[in-house]
């Protein structure tokens, strides 16, 4: 392949690509990573330009960045998270673990109903700032596109104000947000004796007035016993599909409702959690093309012991991504890192379907396939340098950062751990 360069554009070279293109094939005809030896990674303004063998790139006078050996990777993608929310749980953690019930916390106004109440309270710009410090540790960490739900604000007024949140973090930071509308995550208080008529609101004046306003990209609900049945989802998803919204659902995650089937009959972007999910719904997400998101903090933090389904996924092909959840009550972690540990640990996923769970998978399951995930030309030029060799040692030892250089449609925007010795190795030349 011959290409042009233009002196503007820069070239990643002497790394280790691990590009998670699934076309690229090693030796044993196995992809591992879609990793590549020897091959520079050419970047053009926000996209990448090419990924080619190095003796057949041209000199010329663009900027050179050798990075000794080092492992490149795609920018971790973190697809399911609930950010943006007032006050914390670390109390009825402690009073859970102390022998108090989960029942006994919510009918004196504990669970999901004390964040609701805590981010009805909070300012727009008290929600940004709590958030910006758990956005700051996933930054820190490799994440260049998040998804952040709504869903704590549960009426017009403070839905609004948590997407507002999320669109001003957007504005404010070096990463890519992904906005989803959850008004259907739990019963308000004020309809807790009919949450038919609170589906009727969200359906009839929060979602079309927010979409108006191009707050939020997707739909997503809580199908649960303690959520919304399949006929309150079903006439969300009918909602949605009018606006032409697409959708998705926290389903399966403490029985088995069909939720997934629904989903995947409405074309939807992912299911996630799915430690109930059965045959039959693995097979309509596998017609369907719909994303598994495996979310294993939760899993570890409720100290579950049923797991998702791992061996009839792969049976059936269905693409499975993991993300952190972080969420006051049930995961509260700013380390997708560490998920990806424990999806290898918990769930049995290889390091390699991990890797693939924050990336290609991950991207999929928020409509970003053709464009984010993977180091590809035509691919947006978000990236990692880590003082790695291999991509399994970024989730096998966890507590420090091997962060080197984290590259955000084009331009670095962190570089840290880098010791004057190394710095030496790595240069512009």
């Amino acid at each position: 392949m011959s290409i042009e360069l233009k002196d503007s554009d820069v070239i990643w070279r002497n790394a280790r690509l691990a590009t998670m293109n699934a076309t690229i094939k090693g030796i044993d005809g196995k992809n591992h990573y879609g990793m590549l030896e020897q091959h520079d990674l050419i970047v053009r303004n926000e996209k990448i330009l090419a990924v080619l063998p190095t003796e057949s790139v041209p000199a010329n006078h663009c900027q050179i960045i050798d990075v000794g050996q080092r492992l490149i990777t795609p920018g971790l993608i973190d697809c399911h998270t609930h950010l943006v929310f007032g006050g914390n749980r670390a109390s009825e953690w402690e009073q859970r673990l102390n022998g108090v019930s989960y029942e006994e916390i919510s009918a004196k106004g504990g669970g999901i109903n004390s964040t609701v109440t805590a981010t009805r309270h909070s300012s727009a710009r008290q929600l940004e700032m709590a958030a910006q410090k758990r956005l700051n540790a996933l930054i820190a960490e490799g994440v260049t596109t998040i998804e952040v739900k709504s869903g704590y604000g549960l009426d017009l007024e403070n839905e609004e104000k948590q997407l507002n949140v999320v669109l001003a973090l957007a504005q404010k930071n070096p990463i890519e947000i992904s906005p989803t509308l959850l008004s259907a995550h739990a019963v308000p208080p004020e309809y807790n004796h009919d949450p038919d008529s609170y589906i009727h609101l969200v359906c009839d004046s929060i979602l079309p007035t927010l979409w108006q306003k191009q707050l939020f990209e997707s739909v997503d609900v809580f199908c649960e016993t303690v959520g919304f049945n399949l006929s309150q989802t079903k006439r969300l998803f009918d909602a949605a599909a009018h606006l032409n919204i697409p959708v998705k659902g926290h389903v399966e995650q403490l029985s088995n409702l069909g939720g997934s089937e629904l989903v995947a009959e409405y074309q939807g972007l992912s299911v996630d959690h799915l430690e109930y999910l059965d045959e039959k719904g693995i097979q309509a997400l596998s017609r369907s093309g719909t994303v598994a998101v495996l979310l294993p903090g939760a899993f570890y933090f409720l100290k579950e012991t049923k797991r998702p389904p791992i061996a009839l996924l792969r049976e059936y092909g269905v693409p499975m991504a993991i993300s952190t959840d972080f969420n006051p009550g049930t995961s509260p972690f700013a380390s997708l890192r560490l998920i990806m540990n424990m999806a290898c640990v918990q769930f049995g996923l290889t390091p390699e379907e991990a890797w693939q769970g924050v990336t290609i998978h991950a991207a999929r399951a928020l409509g970003r396939a053709n464009s984010h995930g993977q180091l590809s030309a035509g691919y947006r030029a978000d990236f990692i340098v880590w003082d790695a060799h291999n991509p399994v040692d970024i989730l096998y030892e966890i507590g420090h950062n091997p962060l080197v250089y984290r590259i955000y449609r084009g331009k670095i925007t962190h570089h840290d751990h880098v010791s004057q010795a190394d710095d030496n190795d790595i240069g512009n030349h």
